[in-house]
């Protein structure tokens, strides 16, 4: 495994204690004394002090036969969940699509405290790569340009009178007024404003939203599937807009939904639809509707990307209101 020597204390990092140097590839490697947890910024200073600690990166080098044997001793009950899992898959399907209910059931384990931590062969190698698993926002904020005043964006901004703040905006003008110390990172799913010193805590607001079983924790403004991604534009009681993108000689699943209506326009490449009993083409500027409770499916015959605007109307419009009847890769639900 390779870690990356560190030139600052940084609470945002896991660390490893390295022991004495291995007789292999000129001394590269060294024994593996202990992994250690992100530390506070005493510790953090006091493994720089000592010179022998480096930032975990996360970078593992072993063969497929070396970690199933690890596993088999240091977690033989996940390696045996992960079997199942895997016997139990699709493999018919491009990508392999696993099942959804052992595989919840899977520990919600890293593979440092699952394997790296226990296993008793385990080396490390010093090197300076100009490396950050960009593990916080701070991190993130060193790659922007500073201005004179320590302020560093990325996307459009307007800062007056702000001191040390760091902006990333995606998709419009984020304006700050008379602010220090501050990130603001404003995406199509979320907002988040958080004091510098603070950059850690997000997590905290992740575990929050899992608790209150808030959707933004569980599915993004844009969605990737097998034959492409759809982003939700807006939506209301009644009604939700989509831009969907389907690959040059992809298909969505032949379908259904039994609470909804459907009405593409195509805005881009050429649509093959199977409506009902019927099958056709939609160009450009054109379009089809489909009913509740009707057999649909969505193709795209051509070479270039289909780009169309989906608008749903119905009194539920969950992604579960989908019976698939056939599908080329391997979905059931």
């Amino acid at each position: 495994m390779g870690v990356q020597q560190f030139p600052a204390p940084e609470t945002g990092f896991g660390y490893i204690e390295a022991g004495d140097s291995l007789p292999v590839h000129d001394g590269a490697g060294k024994v593996v004394l202990r992994f250690v947890e992100k530390p506070d910024a005493s510790r953090a200073a006091e493994y720089l002090a000592a010179g022998r600690y480096y930032w975990n990166a996360g970078m593992f080098c072993f063969t497929a036969e070396a970690l199933l044997t690890a596993m088999e001793t240091t977690c033989p009950e996940l390696l045996a969940a992960a079997r199942t899992v895997w016997a139990q898959s699709e493999k018919t399907a491009n990508p392999v699509e696993l099942p959804k209910t052992p595989f919840r059931e899977l520990p919600d384990i890293s593979i440092d405290y699952a394997l790296m931590e226990k296993a008793a062969n385990v080396a490390v190698v010093p090197c300076d790569l100009g490396w950050s698993d960009i593990g916080s926002w701070n991190a993130l904020a060193i790659l922007a340009q500073a201005d004179e005043a320590g302020n560093r964006s990325i996307g459009e901004t307007v800062l007056l009178d702000c001191h040390n703040i760091f902006v990333q905006s995606e998709a419009h003008l984020v304006a700050a007024v008379g602010v220090e110390d501050l990130i603001i990172v404003d995406t199509p799913d979320a907002t988040l404003v958080a004091h510098k010193k603070k950059a850690q805590e997000v997590k905290r607001i992740v575990q929050y939203l899992k608790y209150r079983n808030h959707h933004v924790y569980r599915v993004h403004r844009t969605v990737f599937r097998p034959w492409g991604s759809y982003t939700v534009l807006e939506e209301g009681p009644r009604f939700k807009i989509k831009r969907i993108e389907v690959k040059p000689d992809a298909s969505l699943s032949l379908q259904l939904h039994h609470h909804r209506s459907e009405h593409w326009v195509v805005v881009t490449g050429m649509a093959k639809v199977i409506n009902g009993t019927q099958e056709f083409f939609v160009m450009p500027n054109e379009s089809t509707y489909i009913p509740a409770g009707q057999l649909h499916r969505l193709m795209n015959p051509g070479t270039i990307p289909l780009i169309m605007i989906e608008v749903q109307c119905g009194e539920y419009l969950g992604e579960d209101d989908i019976v698939r009847i056939e599908d080329q890769y391997g979905r059931k639900t």
